[in-house]
């Protein structure tokens, strides 16, 4: 009997497992796949993420890899060009983007090292139950027999697509349907010394210094525009990539080292973590649009908030449904500002007259670029950043009475409209 079983050992769950293994208890981790491998990935590491890295001694291996501290970003929405640092953040000051070849695989390591038990190339077939309760999992080794495992809880981590999620029939809310498309490759030869990242309409590209000196351009377009992008893979990335600057043209001058990768599978929601002897942690939790990169960013923090819950419910401390229900609490607490943020720049709706006031505001004032920056890095929330009393802040009288005259000519036009619309009727049918 173990303590926990965990099946899906990429960033949530192995991380999961090492922390749980480091506080004593007995845990299993699974997974169809062996490391090192890679997925589809932004690869970012936002700062919250970065910081726990180096609190569990993890940091240092990802650097020593060659993966590039990127401190400096260079944001680019069209009005007006943002380029700075990320604040500190918990003693660090810089993001950071492995490949999942390297990242993964150092997780799994550190989950064995820690103590737990990790078995790769197993698929797990169904979960156990008993009256209700999830009380292990069925599964098999490749090429060997079936086995049961039981765990006095079983944990979830694997992928939006979840066996756990499905076979508990957790529950989804804040749902929203896909609103972008992703697509990313790796290019050699492409001078980059920052993070860059450009807004063009309907198009949103990103840039950034990855492992062995290549660099990883990201491009995405609306949903509803899928099938033209699909039409032109190639031809439709380089055209978006030459929307950004001189980022086409540097990317030319070099060599694309690997195949396009993407996907427009990019559904948005969060569900019910937990139930009676299960729970769930990363995208089998909670799932958001890669457009901000902070898939890896929301895992680990997940991931400790997860193991924290564990480790007081089965060590007696509090109930365990009571802790895992307080686990609950603070992912959604913590994550539904940024969320909601990336639901946002994922509808790819032009700027509002705030935003546009906001940018031009913020030039020259290197000190509030920064906070902004970090806005995107997941250090400053949106929520305090955006709020009427730090724009007042920001933008000053003057820009207030620009976004008021810019509103009133938004109403005079809807009114405009509303006057030329011919009379329309509409019929009604009984039921």
């Amino acid at each position: 009997m173990y303590d926990a079983i965990i099946i899906g050992t990429r960033v949530a769950g192995a991380t999961t497992a090492m922390l749980l293994a480091r506080r004593g208890l007995r845990v299993l981790a699974v997974d169809r796949a062996s490391f090192p491998s890679d997925t589809l990935s932004t690869n970012n590491i936002q700062l919250p993420g970065v910081a726990r890295l180096e609190r569990w001694g993890l940091l240092g291996q990802v650097a020593a890899a060659g993966t590039p501290a990127i401190r400096r970003v260079r944001f680019d929405p069209g009005p007006v060009v943002l380029e700075g640092s990320y604040p500190a953040f918990e003693g660090v000051d810089a993001v950071y983007g492995p490949r999942r070849t390297l990242l993964d695989a150092l997780l799994v390591e550190a989950a064995r090292e820690a103590g737990a038990e990790v078995r790769e190339r197993f698929v797990v077939d169904e979960l156990a139950f008993a009256d209700g309760h999830v009380t292990g999992v069925r599964g098999r080794t490749h090429g060997g027999g079936g086995v049961v495992e039981r765990a006095r809880i079983v944990i979830g981590a694997d992928g939006k697509h979840s066996l756990v999620a499905k076979g508990v029939e957790a529950a989804t809310y804040e749902e929203q349907r896909p609103l972008s498309i992703g697509y990313y490759t790796y290019w050699e030869g492409v001078p980059l010394d920052c993070g860059e990242l450009y807004g063009r309409g309907r198009r949103l590209i990103g840039a950034w210094p990855t492992n062995d000196g290549l660099v990883m351009t990201y491009v995405s377009w609306p949903a509803d525009e899928f099938r033209a992008f699909r039409s032109d893979i190639e031809r439709n990335l380089l055209a978006t990539l030459d929307l950004a600057g001189d980022l086409g043209a540097r990317v030319r001058a070099g060599r694309r080292a690997e195949r396009i990768y993407g996907s427009a599978d990019l559904p948005n929601f969060f569900r019910v973590p937990y139930g009676p002897g299960w729970a769930l942690v990363g995208d089998a939790g909670l799932t958001i649009d890669p457009i901000t990169a902070l898939g890896i960013n929301d895992a680990l923090r997940d991931a400790e908030l997860l193991a924290d819950a564990v480790v007081a419910g089965l060590g007696g401390t509090k109930p365990l449904d009571q802790a895992l229900a307080r686990y609950r609490h603070e992912r959604d607490r913590t994550a539904l500002p940024m969320y909601r943020f990336t639901l946002e720049l994922a509808s790819f709706a032009p700027p509002t007259p705030e935003q546009e006031v906001l940018f031009r505001s913020l030039a020259g004032r290197q000190q509030e670029i920064d906070r902004f920056l970090g806005v995107l890095a997941c250090a400053v929330s949106p929520t305090d950043y955006f709020s009427p009393r730090k724009l007042r802040r920001l933008i000053g009288l003057r820009g207030f009475l620009t976004i008021a005259r810019a509103k009133m000519r938004g109403l005079g036009d809807a009114g405009a409209a509303d006057d030329a619309a011919p009379d329309v009727q509409t019929a009604t049918t009984a039921p």
